[in-house]
C-alpha cells in the first residue's frame, strides 16, 4: 500500500483498541495528561475482561496460521511495517511529545529507533543448533514459537520499547498483545493500528486501560509469554501473577547504573557526554547514568566542568526550541523525585546545581537538573534509583574500592568506564555485576545485541539471538541413522 494512503488512513485524533484486526471502542474512556502543560489529551479506551478474552482468543486463532508462515515472509512484513512507520515520523513525534513530554528532536529520534528495531531485528536468524552429527546419529535443537505473548510497555520510551517487543515476537512466529502504559497510550495504539496493514488479524493487537488491565492479562490462562519493562517492584508482581499458570516471563527492570571516570580522561570531552547521558529524557531511562564515580585526582575539575554543562541544559515544553529536558512524565513520578530532593535538603547534602522544582504558569511537572556533590554512599540518592533529573557525583581513589562500591547494589542493569587506558577500562568493566558494560560510551544498544540485567534488574533477555529464544520453545530431535 502506498505511503500516502497510509498517512491518510491514520487519524491521530481518535484512539481505539485493536482486536482481531478491528478498531474497537469501549464503554468507558480515560484521558492522558500532557506533563508539560497539565492539559488533558484525547479519550482512549478502558478495556474490560471481555476485551482481554476477545483479544486472546483472536491471537490464539491467528497463531495457528501465523506460526506456519516462513521466516522470510515474517521478515518482509516487518521491513514493510518499519518503512511505513518511518514515513509517519513527524506525526508520531508530535503525539509523543504531547503524551510523554520529551523534546521534539528526541521524540522523532525515538521514532527512528522504533523503526530501526522493527527492521534491525530482521538481521537476526532463528537459532538452530546441531549438537551432534555422526554417521550414526544426528542431534539437533530447534526453536518453535510459544503462542500468544503480552508486551507491557512503560511510559519513558513508549515507541522504541514497544517496537522492541513486537519485532522479536512476530518474527519468531508468535502473536502479541500490546499493553501500553496508561500514562502514554497514544503512540502505542496508533503503531498497532498501522501494523494491521501488514499483518493478519490477531497477530498484533493493542489493549489500553487502567491499572486493572495488567493483572487481567498476566493472570490469563490463554497467554504463553509476558515481556515486561518497568520498575522492579511491578516486575515482581508480574512474575507472581505469571507463576499461577507457569507463563514464561522476560523482565527488564530498574537500574542504578554507575559511570566510573578514571583520572586520565580528557575532561573537556568526557564531562559533556556524561552530563547528557545522565540527564537525557529528564533522567527517565533505565540505563541512564545514575551514579558518577570520579577519580579523586580530577574530581574538582570534572565536577566544575560537569556542572557548567548541566547549567546550560534548557528545561521546558518539548515543542520549544533548544529544549534538552522536558518534564517528569507523570505526577506519581514527579512526587517520587521530589522525595529525593527533600532528603538531600533534610540531610544537609551539598547541591552543586539545581535542587528545586520549576514553577511555571502551565503547571507542568518540571524539575531543575540537580547535581549532588559527593554524598555518602548510604544516602538515598546513591542507594536508590530516582528515575529523574537528580544525580550524585562521588570520589574514588582505588580500583578495588570503586568496583566494590559500584557493585554494592541489588541492581545490575548497565555501567560504563571511561579511560584512555583500554586495558584498565576493560579490567574494571568486566568486574562490574551488570548486564551491559560500555567503555568510553553509555546507552549504546542494538536490536542484534542481547540486553538484560543481573540481580534485581531483570530476568531473561531482550533482543539479540537470546531475545529470540525467549519467545520460543526448544525441541531437541534425535535422529538415529542406524538400521535395526
Amino acid at each position: 500500500m502506498a505511503t500516502n494512503g497510509i498517512v491518510k488512513d491514520l487519524d491521530f485524533s481518535s484512539f481505539h483498541n485493536v482486536i482481531d484486526g478491528k478498531l474497537v471502542d469501549t464503554k468507558s474512556t480515560r484521558r492522558g495528561i500532557n506533563p508539560a502543560t497539565n492539559e488533558e489529551l484525547w479519550p482512549c479506551p478502558v478495556s474490560t475482561p471481555q476485551d482481554v478474552d476477545a483479544a486472546i482468543q483472536a491471537a490464539r486463532t491467528a497463531f495457528k496460521s501465523w506460526s506456519k508462515t516462513t521466516l522470510q515472509h515474517r521478515k518482509a512484513q516487518l521491513l514493510a511495517f518499519s518503512a511505513a512507520f518511518t514515513a509517519l515520523r513527524s506525526e508520531f513525534g508530535e503525539v509523543l511529545t504531547k503524551e510523554q513530554g520529551k523534546a521534539t528532536f528526541f521524540a522523532e529520534q525515538e521514532v527512528d529507533f522504533g523503526a530501526y528495531w522493527l527492521a534491525g531485528t530482521c538481521a537476526l536468524e532463528m537459532p538452530f543448533e546441531v549438537v551432534d552429527d555422526t554417521p550414526d546419529m544426528l542431534v539437533k535443537t530447534r526453536y518453535t514459537p510459544l503462542g500468544v505473548a503480552v508486551g507491557i510497555v512503560p511510559w519513558n520510551f513508549p515507541i522504541m520499547l514497544l517496537c522492541g517487543k513486537i519485532a522479536p515476537a512476530v518474527m519468531t512466529g508468535n502473536c502479541i498483545i500490546i499493553k501500553p502504559s496508561p500514562f502514554t497510550p497514544y503512540c502505542g495504539i496508533k503503531i498497532v493500528e498501522l501494523a494491521q496493514k501488514f499483518f493478519p488479524p490477531g497477530v498484533i493487537q493493542v489493549l489500553s486501560g487502567d491499572d486493572n488491565l495488567g493483572p487481567w492479562l498476566t493472570a490469563h490462562a490463554g497467554i504463553n509469554k509476558i515481556s515486561f519493562t518497568g520498575s522492579t517492584a511491578t516486575g515482581k508482581r508480574v512474575m507472581e501473577s505469571a507463576s499461577k499458570n507457569l507463563v514464561r516471563v522476560t523482565l527488564e527492570l530498574g537500574g542504578n547504573d554507575p559511570a566510573i571516570i578514571c583520572s586520565d580522561v580528557d575532561i573537556a570531552t568526557v564531562a559533556p557526554q556524561i552530563a547528557a547521558m545522565a540527564f537525557m529524557n529528564a533522567g527517565q531511562i533505565c540505563i541512564a547514568i545514575k551514579r558518577i564515580y570520579i577519580h579523586k585526582d580530577i574530581y574538582i575539575q570534572f565536577r566544575d566542568a560537569f556542572v557548567e554543562c548541566v547549567k546550560a541544559f534548557k528545561v521546558g515544553n518539548g515543542f520549544e526550541k533548544d529544549v534538552f529536558l522536558g518534564p517528569v512524565q507523570n505526577r506519581l513520578q514527579y512526587d517520587r523525585v521530589k522525595t529525593f530532593l527533600d532528603d538531600v535538603k533534610s540531610s544537609g547534602q551539598k547541591v552543586a546545581t539545581g535542587g528545586q522544582v520549576i514553577d511555571t504558569n502551565t503547571s507542568g511537572l518540571f524539575i531543575q537538573p540537580t547535581v549532588i556533590d559527593n554524598p555518602a554512599d548510604d544516602s538515598k540518592i546513591v542507594a536508590e534509583e530516582p528515575f529523574g533529573p537528580v544525580v550524585p557525583l562521588l570520589q574514588w581513589s582505588e580500583e578495588d574500592e570503586v568496583i566494590a562500591r559500584a557493585n554494592d547494589t541489588d541492581m545490575g542493569l548497565g555501567a560504563s568506564v571511561w579511560s584512555e587506558d583500554i586495558d584498565k577500562a576493560l579490567r574494571i568493566g568486566e568486574s562490574l555485576e551488570v548486564g551491559s558494560v560500555w567503555i568510553n560510551e553509555h546507552l549504546g544498544i542494538k536490536p542484534t545485541a542481547t540486553f538484560g540485567g543481573q540481580k534485581q534488574s531483570g530476568i531473561g533477555r531482550e533482543w539479540g539471538v537470546d531475545g529470540l529464544r525467549g519467545y520460543c520453545n526448544t525441541q531437541t530431535v534425535f535422529l538415529n541413522h542406524r538400521r535395526s
